[in-house]
């Protein structure tokens, strides 16, 4: 039996209307979806007059519910995957069904379409030639820390998307790591009634929205810094290398060059500091 295919649906962010005419008429004829929210996958299924078997999918479905996904490709039978909304797994889940439905062979098609990180980045006035997409960051701790340190030293720009409680928080600590006039934009509710671009500085950003509840969905654009990141000091990390190298018995010239291709710094530097060495 030839097997069914898994296509990955990107769904409108808000307005129905931008839902692409294939992934339509697809919804219209497939005979299961596989939606992280089915309540919210319903309406826009009602709204087409389709009536597809709907399977709740979402990060927290056991091994379970991927299996029995796998078992109806296997039958024969087209499966779609959506999210909530925007382009499936990206910053949603579906990846691991992705995964196990390529290795056992069966055909995935992505059906393209809305992308809260595209949307916002063509109308934010920011560069995005080149960009760091970082999603949800971590609420708090060391991760969250690495990140946004990562982000405010980056020359490209980066993308985060947000909860609306947790806006101010963000704006602040970016404030933080990158300066409070860094440049950035907070997009809310993107194609839907209420849409809104704020762009700014990190401060003048956190004047706005600081001054209300800020409410919907929340993508933040912010600048790079237009250089490439310093690399990090690794000099004494290359001496004691240099050091346990040369007590080993491996001669300059060795040694040189195993400190460059471990280290990555370059050749002239280790060579200066490898001669010097006693």
């Amino acid at each position: 039996m030839t097997p069914g295919t898994l296509h990955v649906v990107a769904t409108p962010l808000g307005n129905l209307g931008d839902l692409s005419p294939r992934a339509a008429e697809l919804l219209r004829t497939v005979p299961v979806v596989a939606a992280e929210d089915t309540r919210r996958t319903r309406n826009l299924l009602s709204h087409l007059g389709a009536s597809p078997r709907l399977i709740s999918y979402h990060e927290h479905s056991d091994a379970r519910r991927l299996e029995a996904l796998l078992e109806i490709l296997q039958g024969g039978r087209d499966v779609v995957l959506v999210s909530d909304a925007g382009t499936p797994l990206i910053s949603d889940p579906g990846a691991e069904l992705v995964a196990a439905v390529r290795t056992a062979g069966i055909r995935v098609v992505p059906i393209p379409g809305p992308s809260a990180v595209a949307a916002v980045l063509s109308a934010a006035g920011l560069p995005a030639d080149r960009y760091l997409f970082i999603g949800f960051v971590p609420r708090k701790g060391t991760e969250r820390r690495r990140l946004l340190a990562r982000a405010a030293a980056e020359e490209w720009t980066t993308v985060f998307f947000e909860a609306p409680s947790r806006l101010l928080a963000l704006l602040s600590d970016l404030a933080g790591e990158a300066g409070r006039d860094r440049e950035a934009v907070v997009a809310r509710e993107v194609t839907k009634l209420h849409e809104e671009f704020r762009a700014g500085s990190l401060e003048e950003l956190l004047a706005h929205f600081g001054d209300g509840e800020v409410k919907g969905e929340i993508t933040v654009v912010l600048r790079g810094t237009g250089q490439p990141p310093e690399p990090p000091d690794r000099t004494e990390e290359a001496g004691a290398m240099a050091a346990n190298l040369l007590a080993a018995g491996h001669t300059r010239k060795e040694t040189v060059r195993m400190v460059v291709e471990s280290l990555g710094i370059p050749r002239n530097d280790a060579y200066r500091l490898v001669m010097a060495m006693p």
